[in-house]
């Protein structure tokens, strides 16, 4: 599992990688707020962990800009202070959970874990994004052209993408999230559902692409 955190007190960071890391977390640490949202819109993350006080750019407004692109990846909010309003305020803003320094390595894990659980249920079992819809159920994409049921592995790799517009997703996720670890074949097999997915959106009229970005990924994004 890959984590984004995002801590400007340098002694504390080393801390908290040194934890998650020894934890089987893969870490990447940022120092400001501005690098923190570039990460997190570039990278692809499971969960954030995000400190409030934070240069140029504080941690509720990495939060709240993250939520105004349609992100749904977990985030648990960091701060020194303990005033009722600003855990009010982080949540009001989507935070899924929020922790007060000084803090027990153990409940910063057990919190974690918890929140992270929540990426597989999901109370909607329909996902928007542009002029598409994707249900979950019957595995139908819709959009104003019409609507085509897609094969298992198409549905897997349109909801992990609906799921994080606009983030950047490289094939070695796309290989360890849909086919999984223990998957022998060739890397290819991701080019060709993806090709088949563009062709689909095509199809039923879709104002999304799937968009290539050399040596990077693909992403989401909505057609101008």
């Amino acid at each position: 599992m890959r984590i984004l955190l995002a801590e400007d007190e340098l002694s504390m960071s080393k801390a908290l990688v040194a934890i998650l890391t020894k934890n089987n977390y893969s870490v990447d640490a940022v120092y400001d707020g501005e690098e923190a949202l570039s990460y997190l819109m570039t990278g692809d993350y499971d969960c954030a962990v995000l400190d409030i006080m934070m240069p140029k750019m504080d941690g509720l407004e990495v939060l709240q800009e993250i939520r105004k692109k349609g992100m749904t990846i977990p985030v648990m909010m960091l701060t020194a202070k303990s005033q009722i309003d600003d855990k009010v305020e982080g949540l009001d803003l989507g935070a899924n959970d929020y922790l007060t320094k000084p803090f027990e390595s153990r409940e910063l894990l057990a919190r974690i874990r918890a929140i992270t659980r929540t990426i597989t249920p999901v109370a909607d079992n329909t996902l928007k994004y542009g002029n598409v819809s994707l249900n979950r159920a019957n595995f139908e994409m819709s959009a104003p052209g019409g609507s085509i049921r897609l094969a298992a592995k198409e549905f897997q790799m349109m909801e992990y993408l609906m799921s994080n517009p606009g983030v950047l997703i490289s094939t070695d996720r796309f290989m360890d999230k849909v086919w999984g670890l223990d998957f022998e074949g060739d890397i290819s097999v991701v080019w060709t559902n993806l090709s088949y997915l563009r062709r689909k959106l095509t199809g039923i009229g879709a104002n999304v692409k799937i968009k290539a970005t050399r040596n990077a990924g693909y992403s989401l994004e909505i057609e101008e």
